[in-house]
Order: C-alpha cells, then structure tokens, then sequence
C-alpha cells in the first residue's frame, strides 16, 4: 500500500469513517521521501524505536525497515480500523493505544526492547504538544539514546539554538541540559495531508551521559531558567524577583559576583552563566 499516494489515503480514511481532529494536530505525511530519511537518522538494525503518534503509519513503515523493533503509541482509537491494514507487512511492530503523556513508557522499553542493543524515539509531533512531549521524554531520563523528531520549523529553530542568543527559550536551555541538539533538514508543508499553514523540520537530540554544567540541584535550577524568561522585557533582576520572590539586591549582588551587568536580560545569559547565578542564589 503506497500511502504517499493521496488517492489511497483517502480511499482508506473513507472507507473506515474517519475524519481529521483538528484539536489532535493531525497532518499525515505524504512525502515519500521524507520518512526514509527520518528512519535513517533515528536507528539502526539493532535498534528498538518507540514512536509516538504514528498516525496512518507512514513513518512507521519506513522504520520498521531499518529498526530491529517498533513500538508505535497513538492516541486515537478511532485508527484501530486503519493500522493493521498499513502495517499488515509489518512483523516488527507493535502499536500500543493510548496517550504516551500518561503510560509507563519506561516499563513498555523494558518489556518490549529487552533484546535491543539500543532504544530511541521517532515521532512526528503534532505541533501542539512538542514541547510537553519532548521534555518529559527528557525529565523521565528514560534508557534512551536519541530523540529524533518533526516539528514545527520554528519551534525546530528554538530548541536548537544556543543559549544566550536571541532565539532561545526557557525549553532551549532545558534541551541543552540533557542532549546535544541538531536540525537535520527542513519539511515543506505540501508534505503534508492536510497541508499546515507552516513548514517543518527533523530535529535529532543525542542524551547526553552528563549535564554539561554541573549544579546542585536540578528543580531549583529550572526553577531559575523558567523565571529568566517569564517576562521577557524586563531585565533579569525584576523578572526573577517577580516570579521567584528573590529579594533584588540578593540578585544584584550575585549578577556583579559573577561579572554580569545587573541590568542583563535573563535571556541574554548562557547554560554556564545561569548555573552559576543558580549555585550563588
């Protein structure tokens, strides 16, 4: 079954009565090119690959190619009519219903990768969800090795950016806390079914063994790079105040310990320099 084909898509989306969710992100890939790329980038033969949202399983087709086993998480009941029929070829996956938010996805590798050298994680998110998506995938510290993703062209642009630049967000420097970061290429919306308003783009997240900073403790330390960038506007000693109840002299006096103005954006500061802000206050 070609389901780059538009025709076959939508004669197997009518015949099982299904319709898009617009409040589930849903936009099928139908780029025959696409896909293969992604599958070679996230594994290997020894691999074991846990999807989430495989959709109509265009992406999961192509990593059942390359990958030792698939393990694909949807949400949508409404596909159990559609997915044994995609992947009827398919003897190295296995699609588990429900929302990849709330499942043990740390017991679901144990029992279902336990003969893979290597476990990593292929999606293509619905917008919507990225960032909530990626970062628990990171906070759980899970036994994988990469993250290799679709997302929206300029959320792809945020996570990857350095910190300290313009570009980046809270999400960026929490990324940055746990892998190495790199955009693989960009995705045109014609690649899609329905087309979004936006482009795309395949990000790749390689976890990191170490933090690349060290500091004593995590919570507060994210705690202080959520606060930097609440209030974008505002210099960093009212922001962090503001939202962390720190007294401004305290912050004052920790920004000029540290060789910084105490009139420095939070946004403005790198992984290194908001470590150590966090290890002074």
């Amino acid at each position: 079954m070609k389901l780059s084909d538009i025709k076959t898509v939508e004669g197997l989306l009518k015949s099982a009565g299904f319709s898009f969710k617009k409040s589930l992100g849903q936009n099928f890939l139908i780029d025959d090119s696409v896909c293969p790329r992604m599958a070679k980038a996230a594994c290997d033969e020894n691999t074991g690959v846990l999807e989430i949202g495989p959709g109509i399983g265009v992406l999961t087709a192509e990593l059942s190619k390359v990958a030792k086993k698939v393990v694909a998480i949807e949400l949508d009941e409404r596909l159990k009519k559609i997915l044994p029929k995609t992947l009827a070829d398919c003897d190295n996956v296995e699609v588990i219903f429900g929302d990849a938010m709330k499942l043990d996805l740390e017991k679901i590798i144990k029992e279902h990768f336990a003969d893979c050298e290597k476990v990593a994680v292929c999606a293509n998110l619905p917008y919507y969800i990225t960032s909530p998506i990626i970062m628990m995938l990171l906070e759980k510290k899970l036994p994988i090795e990469s993250i290799t993703v679709m997302v929206q062209k300029e959320a792809a642009e945020r996570l990857c950016a350095e910190v300290g630049s313009r570009e980046a967000g809270a999400v960026t420097a929490a990324v940055s806390f746990y892998a190495e970061k790199e955009i693989l290429f960009e995705v045109s919306r014609k690649s899609f079914m329905p087309a979004p308003n936006v482009d795309s783009a395949v990000i790749k997240l390689n976890i990191l063994p170490e933090p690349p900073i060290k500091v004593t403790n995590e919570k507060k330390f994210f705690s202080l790079v959520k606060a930097c960038f609440a209030q974008r506007r505002k210099t960093l000693v009212n922001t962090v105040s503001n939202t962390l109840g720190i007294e401004k002299e305290t912050l004052r006096n920790a920004l000029l310990e540290l060789g910084l103005s105490d009139t420095v954006r939070g946004e403005a500061l790198t992984m290194e320099e908001l470590a150590k802000l966090s290890e002074k206050i």
